[in-house]
């Protein structure tokens, strides 16, 4: 991948060029919106901002029902 691939508009593009021709807007969108979420999380992995399958287990203990 060359650095012009990892700009934001870029990869849009690349993303909705890949869709399927009759793929509706909301489709589009939530591939989008898919491969930012997996970016992000890949961003936070490489950072560090990641906890145990324990603790997310001890957190959500703790959410209302």
């Amino acid at each position: 991948m060359n650095a012009t691939e990892t700009l934001p508009k870029h990869r849009m593009i690349d993303i909705i060029q890949r869709q399927p021709d009759d793929s509706s807007y909301d489709e589009i969108l939530r591939e989008l919106a898919f491969a930012r979420m997996i970016d992000l999380g890949l961003a936070d992995s490489a950072a560090g901002r990641t906890i145990t399958n324990e603790e997310l287990s001890r957190r959500m203990k703790s959410w209302p029902k």
